[in-house]
């Protein structure tokens, strides 16, 4: 790819297409700056093109599982920019494939984190992507022996454990990315631009939503893996600390306190319907009838089993479905699980200069994808994660902005609006120069959402404000 990009190549490379309102307007203009004609940043469209290392980056993925395959099929399809050689996975099914899938060599495939760090330092990078209790050790000795690291969120189970990863950071001067994908997303980035540009004035407030799904938050944070918040992490974190981490990172200013509230009001024993059974292939006589059947959702429908290692041959594939709901949690009724997140959670936010955020996650929408409405003196900003739409006070015109990233080719299997892929292009580009400058999600970057999230649930569960304290 020529480093001479013109800005008709750009659009077209981005995908990003702009439509005007029902009012027909040809234009949109402020201080002779064409909205439509507002390219991203260079350095926010294009895989990286420039490589000192003379050689693809290496790295060891310590997970391969969901998140450790996305950011893997990033590798398999960029194999000139970074190359899996190494990979950390108990589980023996994902393990062969994954290893078949990067051709990792015998000698290079382990059970456990422990067994790669055993080892003299043999790639440039590890990719952590395990469960929450396993970042922090194997950040922290990954980082002694000399890695850089790609640090899924969030960074660790406590704030105290968030502060030591950075200190270990510096200490070392290794890079730590931590996968705020949102940052990526052209989406936010395309938000971030019209509000640092002043498109909006000075801003005022932001309400952002993130509508989880009912079935997603039956998935994951009942019967799933973050099902229970002590083994893991509260929900304002497991799931939620990507929107506490854009918030910040849109507004630009240091958040001063934040108060929450928020609970478990569906997903319990109470709420068992007449009839109900312990698992919805017992007998269940609702079963039929409930939006969250297991036997709807992951047999009949077919969705969400990523979550299970499934055989290649399709005609085996409905009996392991089978076999998974009558022995694991998925299978189990979602009103008798031990699970404690909440289902619908309220966070109010105060950054310096006076500027608020309401913060609301919600398990029980039809619907994904985060909403999100900017108040500035001179306009305002509403989008859904698709579509962006400005308007200016001043001469009372809107526009509507479109940036798609998954038109883009070999984009196309990335999620979160593109940014899994954006990130793990920026994170091969800071290892390659050593620059981590090249990542908008550097844990010093990244921190503070963090410590936001761990604040918001003592917060909710004492009752009261709390200020933050960096």
């Amino acid at each position: 790819m020529s480093n001479a990009i013109t800005r008709r190549q750009a659009l077209k490379t981005m995908g990003l297409t702009i439509g005007a309102t029902a009012l027909g307007l040809k234009g949109f203009s402020r201080k002779g700056t064409d909205l439509f004609e507002y390219p991203l940043n260079h350095r926010d469209i294009y895989l990286p093109v420039e490589n000192p290392l003379g050689r693809p980056v290496t790295a060891i993925t310590c997970g391969a599982g969901s998140r450790g395959n996305v950011y893997g099929n990033y590798a398999a399809n960029f194999p000139d920019q970074i190359r899996i050689i190494g990979v950390a996975e108990p589980i023996p099914v994902r393990n062969e494939r994954y290893a078949k899938k990067h051709n990792i060599s015998g000698e290079n495939r382990f059970t456990t984190w422990e067994d790669v760090l055993k080892r003299p330092k043999f790639a440039d990078a590890i990719i952590i992507t395990m469960p929450d209790h396993l970042h922090y050790e194997p950040c922290m000795q990954a980082l002694a022996l000399g890695y850089d690291v790609l640090l899924e969120k969030p960074m660790a189970q406590t704030e105290k454990e968030c502060r030591d990863i950075l200190v270990m950071t510096r200490k070392t001067g290794r890079i730590v990315a931590v996968c705020h994908v949102l940052r990526y997303s052209p989406y936010f980035i395309r938000m971030k631009k019209l509000i640092g540009d002043g498109a909006i004035g000075e801003v005022v407030s932001f309400q952002h939503l993130e509508p989880i799904e009912h079935i997603h938050m039956s998935h994951s944070y009942v019967r799933g893996n973050w099902h229970d918040s002590k083994a893991t992490t509260p929900i304002i974190l497991a799931k939620s600390c990507h929107d506490l981490d854009i918030l910040r990172w849109m507004i630009g200013k240091k958040c001063d306190s934040i108060s929450a509230m928020g609970n478990l009001k569906w997903f319990c024993s109470e709420n068992a319907p007449q009839g109900s059974a312990a698992r919805c292939m017992d007998g269940c006589a609702v079963e039929a009838d409930c939006p969250y059947s297991a036997l709807q959702i992951y047999s009949r429908g077919k969705g969400w089993t990523y979550v299970f290692d499934l055989p290649d041959d399709p005609a085996q594939r409905e009996e392991a479905i089978l076999g998974y709901l009558r022995t694991t949690n998925y299978g189990r009724c979602v009103y008798r699980m031990e699970n404690d997140q909440p289902d619908h959670y309220i966070t109010n936010i105060l950054f310096d200069g006076g500027i608020t955020a309401s913060f609301s996650m919600e398990a029980f929408t039809s619907y994904a994808g985060r909403r999100t409405r900017v108040m500035g003196s001179m306009g305002d900003i509403t989008g859904d994660m698709t579509e962006l739409s400005l308007t200016d006070f001043r001469t009372n015109k809107t526009v509507k902005l479109i940036p798609k990233a998954e038109d883009v080719e070999n984009y196309k299997n990335s999620g979160h609006g593109g940014g899994d892929w954006f990130l793990m292009r920026d994170f091969v580009t800071a290892v390659a120069k050593q620059d981590p400058g090249c990542l908008t999600s550097t844990i010093d970057q990244s921190i503070e959402s963090h410590i936001m999230g761990f604040a918001a649930e003592k917060s909710r569960v004492l009752g009261r404000s709390v200020k933050i304290k960096l």
